[in-house]
């Protein structure tokens, strides 16, 4: 299990931890869609759309290593290494978004602290690059869908 707690309450700023220990701090981009990492000594950068409806992960030499596409919608994807990752929100009324494999709930996103904003994610499978890729496009998701409302 994945957990990312808000460390700034200034800037979209997470510490990002795999049972308990600490592996990165995902920092979202202030002025546009996305955001960077630097996990097991690569850094890694996260780009947007305009729209914020599709992101791309990228390792240092901008290498692609994982797209989102459909973000925000009731059903989107994930892909990397060849694989496609279906997620879609649990209910209308929630922000939790699930993970499915073979038409059934296999994982997922959810905040645990509303006010904090804290997070867990629960991604087998995944490898860990592309889950704190996953987590940051939805507390990226969840940011936008907040200062809509607001």
């Amino acid at each position: 299990m994945l957990k990312a707690r808000r460390v700034s309450a200034w800037r979209s700023r997470y510490e990002i931890s795999v049972r308990d220990r600490a592996v990165t701090t995902w920092d979202n981009a202030f002025w546009r869609n996305g955001g960077d990492f630097e996990l097991e000594g690569r850094r890694y950068e996260v780009r947007g759309n305009a729209w914020g409806n599709r992101y791309t992960l990228l390792d240092a030499a901008g290498g692609v290593v994982a797209s989102a596409d459909r973000v925000g919608r009731r059903r989107w994807t994930v892909e990397a290494d060849g694989q496609t990752y279906h997620f879609q929100r649990a209910s209308l009324f929630s922000s939790e978004q699930e993970l499915h494999a073979a038409g059934r709930r296999v994982g997922s996103v959810r905040q645990t602290s509303f006010w904090r904003g804290d997070v867990a994610a629960d991604l087998p499978g995944l490898p860990l690059p592309v889950q704190v890729f996953v987590v940051g496009v939805v507390i990226t998701m969840w940011n936008q869908q907040a200062a809509g409302s607001a």
